[in-house]
């Protein structure tokens, strides 16, 4: 378990006195914009992955750009590790804190700056709700693509942090596709500006290499984001099928048809039947599968793309295609999906939800091999994902309160992500590393590699102060974990075909 950190294996500082810490930073600061008693840190100690918990020695609320800019100076000086944080609903362990750190959380930076409807661009600050975006440009015909499945709660700026995706990035891309313009702050308290209005800019491109970075190497301040057209037409089909490798097959073959859906969703049996009970969107639960496939666009285009993949469902085996008969049913359709997580709450104590990504081709195999490894560490899986770009979500389900029930699903879950790699995929798909993920990057990456990666970080952060312990492993965890074997030695998964 990762449910602390091993400071032989990952970052290790000298302790920074907690007294001289809080000293520096208070006048800096509002007294309630500091928050150091352990009953007001307890809502910080952990993110949407609770297995895990540490607490801050402070949490800090700045409200201005120049806040974080003296928070930073006095972490560099102190030599004092620091966390950032958004709305806090990361599955990965990307916002755990680091034992003693401050916890700096950008709640307070909720401003939506600036709209620009003529360049279809907000200007906004990372505290702003992913929805928050879409709700305000609505009136203008125009919408926020990117739309995690949490995204009622999550930030913008976490989700720059993890590159977030969601059901509808099949078409319209993840984070870093609609993203213009971002200001960070570094450690050292300098602020950049990275990007351009422009599509393109001169040099590296280091606002992408800061979407996805996971708070390794600076804050995000603020963000200009892209803002995309409403379509003229928007229509669901929902297809169940009596198998879940027939389902996955459909996936492949509409792709290959050359229809790019708005988005391509897939649920298991016991995934769609929680959805069903819990959200009433009418799904058959007497199917092994569902897919929802989403068209939008001009009207004539979506008619004639409804024809198409209506008829390519049914000859690759749907035992029932159906259209959204109206708007409402559409919503339905997509609120069951989208609350798939908390409905399998329901059926199980506790659920772990993974996240990878493979090949669309490999689909049928690797839910062929989940439903193996499923009976081997005794544990019941509900799958649900993001089908169109194989971004893959299986939720194990436990008890953490049965001895031995959670270790069995982190192992279950590192097996899993260890066949996502195998199939010539990769351990995330847009929830990041984190802490959860760690000892996978040792079987993802070689040790040149991992290399790398440390060289990038110091060149943003020389002391390895910013979200210390996550995303990246020292070759030392590596070692310990035994990794770095789909390059050294037999592959994991060898009866699988390779993509």
């Amino acid at each position: 378990m990762l449910d602390q950190f091993d400071a032989r294996l990952d970052a290790d500082f000298p302790p920074v006195d907690p007294v001289r810490l809080i000293a520096a930073l208070k006048p800096l600061l509002p007294p309630e914009n500091l928050k150091t008693q352990a009953e007001a840190l307890r809502p910080y100690e952990t993110d949407g992955l609770a297995a895990y918990r540490s607490l801050p020695a402070v949490v800090a609320l700045p409200e201005t750009v120049e806040q974080v800019q003296a928070i930073l100076r006095v972490c560099w000086e102190l030599g004092a590790p620091v966390v950032a944080r958004g709305a806090g609903t990361g599955l990965s362990g990307g916002a755990l804190p680091y034992p003693g750190c401050v916890l700096l959380s950008l709640a307070k930076f909720s401003a939506i700056l600036e709209i620009d409807a003529l360049a279809r661009t907000a200007r906004v600050q990372p505290g702003v709700r992913n929805l928050a975006i879409s709700e305000a440009v609505a009136h203008l015909g125009l919408f926020y693509a990117p739309d995690p499945s949490s995204q009622i709660a999550c930030s913008i700026g976490g989700n720059v942090a993890e590159n977030a995706g969601g059901v509808h990035c099949l078409k319209y891309g993840l984070t870093v596709h609609n993203l213009l313009k971002l200001e960070m702050v570094t450690l050292e308290g300098e602020v950049l500006h990275l990007g351009s209005d422009a599509y393109d800019a001169p040099g590296f491109d280091l606002m992408a290499l800061m979407t996805g970075s996971e708070g390794l190497l600076g804050i995000v301040t603020e963000i200009t984001v892209k803002l995309t057209p409403l379509p003229e037409t928007t229509q669901v089909l929902l297809a169940a099928f009596d198998d879940v490798a027939v389902a996955a097959q459909a996936v492949a073959e509409i792709i290959a048809e050359g229809v790019i859906p708005a988005g391509l969703e897939m649920m298991d049996g016991p995934a769609l039947r929680a959805a069903e009970d819990f959200a009433l969107a009418g799904y058959p639960k007497n199917a092994a599968a569902i897919l929802l496939c989403e068209l939008d666009g001009a009207a004539p285009d979506v008619a004639e793309e409804i024809a198409r993949v209506s008829a390519l469902l049914s000859s690759c085996g749907a035992t029932e295609v159906r259209l959204a008969r109206d708007e409402d049913e559409r919503k339905r359709f997509w609120a069951g999906r989208k609350g798939a997580f908390p409905a399998v709450g329901r059926i199980a104590p506790d659920y772990y939800c993974m996240d990878g990504t493979i090949p669309r081709r490999a689909l049928p195999n690797v839910l062929t091999e989940i439903t193996r490894l499923s009976e081997v560490h005794g544990l019941a899986v509900a799958n649900v994902f993001h089908a169109g770009d194989g971004n893959l979500h299986p939720l194990i389900l436990y008890d953490a309160a049965k001895e031995g029930d959670q270790d069995a699903a982190e192992a279950l879950g590192g097996a899993i992500l260890e066949l996502c790699v195998s199939v010539g995929g990769t351990i995330t798909g847009e929830h990041g590393v984190g802490r959860e993920k760690i000892n996978q990057m040792c079987v993802q990456f070689s040790g040149s590699e991992i290399d790398a990666f440390h060289a990038l970080k110091a060149a943003f952060d020389p002391k390895g102060l910013l979200n210390p312990g996550k995303a990246i492993p020292t070759l030392a965890r590596c070692a310990e974990f035994g990794g770095m074997h789909i390059h050294h030695g037999e592959l994991p998964f060898a009866h699988l075909p390779r993509f």
